[in-house]
């Protein structure tokens, strides 16, 4: 257990020194909550104290309330888990035994045979109460996230606040004039590094809402005028669909989560000529390694041996990440070691050097076998949504008795073609024929389906089935 001899290493002593000048503030679509008002009051109801060197399980459902939680507990619990809303009821018993919790925090009742050894439970209701005020130790808090794999219980992923904030320059002067928003919930770990961005900024944040449409949560972004906001690329493929892309007048775009493709990064800057747009790379456990600034898919192979802080290898084609960003280990330790010997983390996420510049292909663990040879669906569907009609596309595997697999892509049009005839089948080989150009044999769809829409996961990433 970590003690800190400066409270000033905290969540809450960072937001403090930035009220004054800013009066920053967080808005969801229910509520707005001024941090000033926060660090005079509690939205735990005032029992913040009676959690000091706890281990404790944060089960929101409201995402502004469990920002409050974050920024009172970081620094007085040992350990905070961040689980997300869309956690499967199952899996919180065994995310409270690994973690260890003494309490959960949660805006619901929360029951269950896994969950009855933990000492207290603190319902939080969004209100603000007064604070009690007294001496507690201080702790170097662990921040513990879950990743967002599709099946099975997730990973629990040990990072501390200085590893999470360690790509992010608190030297700069404080500038109210700046406003965040992003389409990831804050407790997965692209939303929770533009959170703490703002709060270590002195900058306002508008959050998004699961159970909002699209076209309503653009609306309020352009409402606030909002001037940063990020997401993944299928988050804002989705937006660019929506009837109020044109709300917003962001002066910067940050793509994370997935590969920023040339057609994504060309249609933003198509649509809002204003704003810089820049893609990042990071991973829950690699933490944030590099953004890229230029207007171009991958990156220079300078970036490798150039970026301040971190060190970066390519090994059998794997990205291999080293820095004082990454996490410290895993929690639940059958996942076995987060690091190798020499302290590198395995993305698993593939590249390809073509020019001097790398490129993503994709992960090592998705790969289709079309008769013993390999296809990364990502590196199909970049060239797919070349095609001026695509708006997005997602490859995946059929079942074929002679090759084992075949290559098939869901595409989704940038507008109906309507009846389906001439122009849906002109658009067919029109595709078909660029995968032909750019692509191995084995890598070209064997079919292409045309559909309304594809599955966005609450990652804000295309759902990948087999």
């Amino acid at each position: 257990m970590n003690m800190l001899q400066n409270s000033s290493a905290s969540l809450w002593e960072a937001v403090s020194n930035t009220v004054d000048a800013c009066d920053p503030f967080l808005s969801s679509a229910e509520m707005r909550l001024s941090l000033r008002d926060l660090l005079s009051g509690s939205m735990l109801g005032g029992r913040c104290q009676e959690l000091s060197g706890s281990s404790v399980v944060i089960a929101m459902t409201d995402q502004l309330i469990a920002a409050a939680a974050l920024i009172e507990l970081d620094g007085v619990a040992r350990r905070m888990v961040l689980c997300p809303p869309d956690l499967p009821a199952e899996y919180l018993p065994s995310i409270v035994r690994s973690a260890e919790a003494d309490a959960i925090v949660s805006d619901r009742i929360i029951q269950g045979p896994g969950t009855a050894r933990v000492r207290s439970f603190i319902h939080c209701d969004g209100k603000i109460t007064p604070k009690s005020y007294g001496s507690t130790d201080r702790y170097e808090t662990e921040w513990v996230l879950l990743t967002s794999g599709t099946t099975g219980v997730p990973k629990l992923v040990v990072h501390t606040l200085a590893s999470l904030t360690g790509a992010i320059d608190t030297g700069k002067p404080r500038n109210s004039h700046v406003i965040w928003s992003t389409f990831y919930d804050i407790r997965r770990y692209g939303g929770l590094q533009i959170f703490l961005r703002a709060m270590m900024t002195g900058s306002s944040l508008i959050l998004s809402s699961a159970h909002k449409p699209t076209a309503d949560f653009l609306a309020r972004v352009g409402a606030h005028g909002v001037t940063h906001i990020s997401g993944t690329p299928s988050h804002w493929r989705g937006a660019l669909m929506s009837s109020s892309a044109h709300l917003i007048a962001p002066e910067y775009i940050r793509l994370s989560g997935e590969i920023a493709d040339q057609s994504i990064l060309n249609h933003l800057a198509q649509i809002y000529p204003q704003a810089r747009i820049g893609h990042a790379f990071a991973t829950t456990e690699a933490g944030v390694a590099f953004d890229v600034n230029d207007g171009i898919t991958g990156f220079p192979s300078s970036v490798l041996r150039r970026t301040p802080e971190v060190e970066m290898k390519v090994e059998n084609g794997s990205l291999r990440i080293r820095s004082a960003r990454t996490a410290s280990r895993y929690l639940d330790a059958e996942h076995g070691p987060l690091k190798d010997a020499e302290g590198f983390v395995d993305t698993t996420d593939m590249l390809d050097l073509r020019n001097d510049r790398y490129h993503f292909v994709g992960r090592r663990d998705g790969v289709i076998n079309v008769g013993g040879l390999k296809v990364h669906p990502e590196e199909v569907e970049e060239v797919i949504n070349r095609h001026p009609e695509v708006r997005m596309s997602l490859v995946r595997t059929k079942k074929n008795p002679i090759t084992g697999a075949l290559v098939v892509a869901d595409v989704v049009l940038r507008a109906a073609s309507g009846p389906e005839g001439d122009g849906d089948r002109q658009i067919q080989q029109e595709i078909l024929m660029l995968c032909r150009e750019e692509l191995a044999s084995h890598k070209v769809p064997a079919t292409i389906n045309f559909v309304a829409t594809l599955a966005v996961g609450d990652s804000g990433k295309l759902i990948r089935r087999a």
